[in-house]
């Protein structure tokens, strides 16, 4: 794959979240009506597991399999402390971005991961989004995070236009996150572009980002 520029910026390390959820609802309400306001785009209910979609219908039908354990006002989940809180300008993307999994040369999965603003991934069933099963993987090791930024193309406009982009950030994993082959640096968003492979730890699955209209 060509290599390209990306953005790095840097991440919040991980730290107790000592908002009030009141607080934080009113940080969730305004970063959905921003979105609202430059998409016009309607926010939905509850988000479904990002396997369970096969059949492409023309009126989605909701999934409640999804834990949404990323949205949630506390940083506890099951008892466990989660390593990543989500930026204000997290957003949930308006295109249906996919992530196929492959082992060698066969598809072993195929994830939907446009219903949720993050997904993460990792060994502890209890916690993660996405299960990542190998050994080398931690248990918290990485999260696909969307976010709402500045398009390139109309910074030097009066009127901006605001994108969904996807990003990748590792949390410190042990063995680390790599992306087309290379190992990425801890708690840095490192922006993603289609047809960009993720691998975790020594694992030999491969992640392959793709959404429909590519």
């Amino acid at each position: 794959m060509s290599s390209r520029s990306r953005q790095r910026s840097r991440s919040p390390h991980r730290r107790k979240d000592s908002r009030s959820p009141s607080l934080l609802r009113r940080r969730q309400k305004q970063s959905s009506d921003r979105l609202s306001t430059y998409k016009n785009y309607t926010w939905g209910g509850r988000s479904p597991s990002p396997t369970d979609e096969r059949d492409q219908s023309p009126a989605e039908q909701p999934n409640f399999g999804l834990s949404g354990k990323l949205a949630k006002e506390t940083n506890i989940v099951q008892g466990v402390e989660l390593k990543y809180n989500e930026p204000h300008e997290a957003a949930k993307p308006i295109q249906k971005w996919r992530l196929y999994v492959f082992k060698g040369e066969k598809q072993q999965d195929l994830l939907h991961v446009h219903r949720a603003s993050a997904y993460l991934f990792g060994r502890d069933r209890t916690i993660v989004d996405i299960p990542v099963e190998h050994p080398s993987c931690s248990k918290q090791h990485a999260v696909l995070q969307f976010r709402q930024v500045q398009d390139k193309t109309t910074r030097q406009m009066v009127i901006a236009n605001f994108t969904d982009r996807p990003y990748i950030i590792d949390l410190e994993s042990t063995n680390g996150t790599f992306l087309n082959g290379d190992k990425i640096p801890s708690t840095r968003y490192v922006e993603l572009q289609v047809k960009d492979v993720l691998k975790f730890g020594e694992s030999t699955r491969e992640y392959v980002l793709l959404h429909p209209e590519t």
